[in-house]
């Protein structure tokens, strides 16, 4: 099932959208604070975004902006403010497609699952992890903290994926050297101890702190809340 992130302040129109969206048995969640839209896609996943431009606190521009620096999820704009202007600017900042208020739910619609059939039909797929302020792309295979991307090798990418996609649960050492192995890249014992050792001193530097990487000693690693 798909899912739709709606960031738009009108709750009449938010909800009609995503009552809409069920109907289509699309997965449609709104965004709640609006301080926090980045978080809120970041722990979604959403496979495409309806974007209003007037919002408070951080304006759809703002958003689309954001977005775009760790995925390449499809987004659509929906706004009154239609004028040409606007739409180009859309565009630039990395919108897909463009919608005038007031609009035809069937015609959004319509639109959504075009728009899905294209992003995804070729295998597309593009989510983005977030733990304690660092946003992982699985799109890029980039990590960023704040407005800095912190540079991380392969095997260095994989196993901050793997523990973020586990968030709060400890990944042994071996289910780590297994999945590292599965990707035609060995690694022993040691090599794993210095891959994340060095992923640890770039976290730090990130300002992720040392512990953002925990150890538990004769298990193997987890990052976020809890311990199992």
């Amino acid at each position: 099932m798909y899912r739709i992130l709606i960031v738009e302040d009108d709750p009449g129109i938010a909800s009609a959208i995503r009552q809409a969206a069920l109907t289509w048995e699309l997965d449609a969640r709104t965004a709640e604070d609006f301080r926090r839209v980045g978080d809120t896609f970041a722990s979604f996943e959403p496979h495409l975004v309806l974007m209003d431009l007037k919002l408070p606190f951080y304006s759809g521009w703002h958003w689309c902006s954001e977005i775009r620096k760790v995925s390449r999820v499809p987004i659509i704009v929906i706004s009154s403010a239609a004028d040409n202007l606007n739409i180009v600017t859309a565009m630039n900042l990395g919108a897909d497609d463009f919608i005038a208020k007031p609009f035809d739910l069937e015609v959004l619609m319509a639109k959504i699952q075009a728009l899905l059939r294209r992003a995804y039909d070729y295998g597309f797929s593009a989510p983005v992890l977030t733990c304690g302020g660092a946003w992982l792309s699985a799109d890029t295979q980039e990590l960023k903290v704040g407005d800095e991307t912190v540079p991380l090798s392969r095997n260095e990418y994989r196993i901050l994926h793997l523990l973020m996609r586990n968030k709060g649960k400890v990944v042994s050492r071996e289910k780590i050297m297994e999945s590292l192995w599965e990707t035609d890249t060995f690694v022993d014992e040691n090599t794993l101890s210095v891959n994340v050792g060095r992923l640890r001193r770039k976290l730090a530097a990130a300002g992720l702190g040392d512990d953002f990487i925990r150890t538990k000693f004769g298990v193997g690693y987890v990052v976020g809340e809890g311990d199992a």
